[in-house]
């Protein structure tokens, strides 16, 4: 009984460790990954949203790959955003409110998207506009061109020459 007891507490001993191991895996990796701003979620969901203002790329902040060079990945300057975007979700502030400091700070043309109000509303509603203007005015000038010719008739012919070119006709008729 005393050799199943002393089997017993070495098993729970063991369970224990394995226990104590897991748990500091996982929070170590935690850590890590909180000192990563890329891995951040609120980073990656709003780097999305957000360009790199570097001003060597077009991209957005989550998507800035300089290659060749030095180095090859995001630039400071991107790694500097999403960190700064993670900070603030971490600090629990909404997305838009951080889009909103990000837009004082750099100003508007930090968003991939501009919003849909105001001045901005254009950009979303003219590739739709110009072109059923455009598909209008076409319409319109052929319309008013096709009156203008069923209106006008063909030209005008002497009666003369209609006489002649009817002789002519009964004349190849004939033959």
């Amino acid at each position: 009984m005393k050799t199943h007891m002393k089997m017993t507490s070495h098993s729970a001993r063991r369970a224990f460790l394995l226990f104590f191991a897991l748990v500091l895996v996982f929070f170590s990796s935690r850590s890590l990954s909180a000192q990563n701003p890329l891995d951040g979620a609120g980073a990656k969901k709003l780097g999305n949203r957000v360009m790199c203002m570097c001003g060597g790329c077009n991209d957005t902040a989550a998507k800035c790959n300089h290659m060749g060079g030095n180095f090859s990945g995001p630039c400071e300057t991107a790694q500097a955003e999403l960190k700064e975007l993670n900070d603030r979700v971490g600090q629990g502030k909404s997305d838009d409110l951080v889009l909103q400091s990000f837009v004082q700070e750099y100003g508007p043309t930090v968003l991939i998207s501009p919003p849909a109000t105001g001045f901005d509303l254009w950009a979303w509603l003219m590739p739709i506009i110009a072109p059923l203007i455009g598909v209008a005015l076409v319409w319109m000038f052929v319309a008013r061109w096709r009156r203008k010719m069923a209106l006008a008739g063909g030209p005008q012919i002497s009666p003369e020459l209609l006489a002649r070119a009817r002789e002519d006709i009964s004349r190849d008729a004939d033959e």
